[in-house]
């Protein structure tokens, strides 16, 4: 059976990866920072055999992300898949009022935690001579973390460890809550396919970089052609 490894599982985009993949047969390693209740809620959506193993961590902690790896490593066994959904955005305003604080936690979640992630993942994948990392890619870290998954892609190619990433368009959820309705409309009417992303449509795209044996590298947008 593989094992997918899901950060953020407590948030929108996280449980819709963890059903996604439970209905494809996965064992789930769930990890979360806040909100367990949300997490303990999502293992009674999954489908009844999924083997589930819930843990809290930092990902921006480098201990936090070992013992992390070290319980898998105790419990599951290894890491087949890591989908690292863990992120934060900046709230809805112009950059003079961001505050420092902001921006280090934006960055310290959203492009050190994938850097931490990926680091405890490749031992794992090392041990079975192959494995498939995707990342989500937020805000305004976007930059810095597709440079890094190509970076990735091309040093672990040679070792069969595939590195992808999803762009999602914007996804109502708590992460986007200072947002209200009228926002919400604005932003649809804006989008090329005049809908807004849902997070199953998300999930759809980690299972095809999960499983695309040859493809790696890459950045795939679900957004509605918001970027065209």
């Amino acid at each position: 059976m593989r094992i997918a490894l899901i950060t953020g599982a407590s948030g929108v985009i996280g449980g819709a990866c963890a059903k996604a993949l439970g209905e494809k047969g996965y064992a789930l390693v769930l990890q979360y920072h806040d909100h367990p209740e949300r997490a303990q809620a999502l293992v009674k959506t999954l489908p009844e055999d999924t083997p589930v193993l819930l843990c809290h961590a930092d990902i921006t902690r480098e201990n936090d992300v070992t013992a992390l790896f070290k319980a898998i490593e105790q419990r599951m066994g290894r890491v087949d898949l890591l989908v690292n959904c863990a992120g934060v955005a900046l709230p809805q305003k112009v950059l003079g009022e961001v505050s420092e604080a902001e921006m280090d936690r934006l960055y310290s979640v959203n492009v050190k935690g994938a850097m931490l992630l990926t680091k405890g993942a490749i031992p794992h994948m090392l041990k079975k001579e192959g494995g498939a990392i995707v990342h989500l890619v937020y805000s305004a870290s976007k930059g810095a973390l597709n440079g890094f998954v190509k970076a990735m892609a091309k040093e672990l190619a040679p070792s069969h460890i595939r590195v992808n990433a999803v762009a999602p368009g914007l996804v109502p959820s708590p992460m986007n809550a200072s947002l209200n309705e009228e926002d919400l409309i604005v932003f649809q009417e804006e989008t090329p396919l005049g809908k807004l992303i849902t997070p199953e449509q998300v999930a759809d795209a980690v299972c095809y970089l999960a499983e695309a044996e040859m493809v790696t590298g890459q950045i795939l947008s679900v957004d509605g052609g918001i970027v065209i």
